[in-house]
C-alpha cells in the first residue's frame, strides 16, 4: 500500500492524475517555496515517488525503491516539514519520519515471499 500511495503522489506530480497539478502546477508552488528550477524538480521528485513507488509496491529491486522514496521523504522533511516540529497536527514531519522508517525496514528485510 505504501508503494502505490507514492505511485500515486508521483503520477499527481507527474500526469496531473488524481487531483494533482501536474509538472507546470507543481513546478510553480516548488518554486515558491524557494525550490529551482521548479519544474525540473517536480520531474525529479515525480519521477523517484512513482517510479519508487512501483518498484516498492511489487517488491523489485526493493533496495533502489526505498532509497528513491526515502530520498523523497527527506527533502520533504528538510524543504517542508522540518521547520514545523514532529507532530503532524502542526505540518510537522511526523507522517514523513514514519514512512521513512517504513520504507527502510522493508529494504533491511526484504520484500517478503509473494514479491516480484
Amino acid at each position: 500500500m505504501i508503494g502505490l500511495l507514492f505511485a500515486g503522489h508521483g503520477a499527481q506530480k507527474l500526469f496531473g492524475w488524481f487531483g494533482g497539478y501536474g509538472l507546470k502546477g507543481t513546478g510553480g508552488w516548488l518554486e515558491s517555496i524557494n525550490i529551482k528550477p521548479g519544474v525540473l524538480m517536480a520531474f525529479v521528485v515525480g519521477l523517484f515517488e512513482f517510479a519508487g513507488g512501483l518498484l516498492f509496491a511489487a517488491g523489485l529491486w526493493t533496495t533502489l525503491a526505498a532509497i528513491l522514496v526515502a530520498i523523497t521523504m527527506i527533502g520533504s522533511i528538510v524543504t517542508v516539514h522540518g521547520k514545523n516540529g514532529l507532530w503532524s497536527t502542526q505540518n510537522g514531519y511526523e507522517y514523513n519520519l514514519v514512512l521513512l522508517a517504513a520504507v527502510i525496514g522493508v529494504a533491511l528485510t526484504g520484500p517478503g515471499a509473494i514479491a516480484v
